[in-house]
């Protein structure tokens, strides 16, 4: 089964996007600590397939966080995907993202790249 790292503040969206990927067959984490330390401790101890992270984060910047994951080799499997409710494409795609999804967005098109992005495949 496949794990996913949900970084995003919004309680709203955390809860829509681990109900839709864990009926989907994911298995989801979310943090309960947006700090940049707890974040890569996170990641570093639960080993995601995927990290979907929201690029503008309340105490933090998702694009500097993002450039931070992909500056260590030992995350260079993980394949991240970014979203935001602006146009942040280029700027995600530069730092690393493996693909930007802007908000809103239909459920599917996150769904058809995980499962077309996956390890297993």
């Amino acid at each position: 089964m496949e794990k996913i790292f949900i970084i995003e503040d919004d309680k709203t969206m955390q809860l829509l996007l681990k109900t839709l990927l864990e009926m989907e067959g994911f298995l989801v984490n979310i943090p309960d600590d947006f700090s940049e330390k707890s974040l890569l401790l996170n990641i570093q101890s639960y080993h995601p397939d995927f990290i979907l992270m929201d690029v503008n984060l309340r105490h933090l910047s998702g694009l500097d966080l993002l450039k931070k994951i992909r500056s260590k080799k030992k995350y260079d499997n993980i394949k991240i995907i970014m979203s935001s409710g602006m146009s942040k494409e280029s700027e995600c795609l530069q730092s690393g993202a493996d693909i930007f999804i802007q908000k809103p967005y239909a459920p599917s098109t996150l769904l058809e790249w995980l499962k077309s992005n996956g390890q297993g495949e």
